[in-house]
């Protein structure tokens, strides 16, 4: 049994959640709060397992809230505005839901809560105290889109933008190649070329094309051309 507590200024969201909840017989709502402050206090008398948490509330925001408690783990934000995304991921949220939410999006959210949930403590700690990404927000003809990094493939740079491919979808960025890389491990995202970054997960393996040209072919048959620098780094970690 996994405890919850609803944080939200607003009765009928906080009704809707539990209405959810309902249907999940291993999670025991202990409580619900109306404002940043409140929220404050029950965190720190019950701990609760998991937290559905609001971010435009009186006294104190969501964000504020996690500041105030340094809680990570076990957080799901729900909110109607997109614009915090990226802050919360950065604050390890299990997920985002933006109002208003469907019973099977608050479903899928609540069982990537439960696998955060089944992780032994020093996993847990680890997904907690990580420096680098695990999502990328792409924000699309007023659309939020959340790209898990595990599933990115590899990024070419396109003049003032970057283009993601994941799961053999793609999708444009207005941001630099070299910021990207600074946000993704090292040990995971190489940068096989001026214009590319290549999640190693993903590579099959090295192809010569000419005297001094070679290719790194993906799993999916996709060929990314590698520089000299580029191999020597491949090399150094594959």
């Amino acid at each position: 049994m996994h405890t919850a507590l609803i944080v939200d200024d607003e009765e009928l969201a906080r009704r809707l959640i539990r209405e959810y909840l309902a249907t999940h017989a291993d999670i025991q709502v202990i409580g619900e709060c109306e404002n940043g402050l409140q929220a404050v206090e029950e965190i720190g008398r019950c701990n609760p397992d998991l937290i559905f948490l609001d971010i435009q509330m009186p006294k104190l925001n969501g964000l504020d809230v996690l500041a105030e408690t340094g809680r990570r783990g076990g957080v799901i934000f729900t909110t109607a505005y997109d614009e915090y995304a990226l802050k919360a991921f950065e604050l390890h949220a299990v997920d985002y839901l933006l109002k208003p939410f469907s019973q099977q999006r608050f479903d899928d959210a609540l069982t990537q809560a439960r696998l955060q949930l089944g992780r032994e403590p020093q996993a847990l700690t680890k997904l907690m105290t990580a420096t680098y990404a695990a999502r990328i927000l792409i924000r699309d003809r007023g659309q939020t889109h959340v790209i898990a990094v595990e599933n990115l493939e590899y990024v070419e740079a396109q003049d003032d933008y970057i283009q993601m491919h994941a799961q053999g979808k793609s999708w444009m960025k207005t941001q630099s190649l070299s910021d990207l890389e600074a946000q993704l491990d090292p040990e995971k995202f190489v940068r096989v070329h001026r214009s590319f970054l290549v999640n190693i997960d993903f590579v099959k393996g090295l192809e010569r094309i000419s005297k001094d040209g070679q290719v790194a072919v993906l799993q999916s048959g996709q060929q990314i051309p590698i520089s000299r620098a580029g191999h020597e780094r491949l090399r150094a970690i594959m």
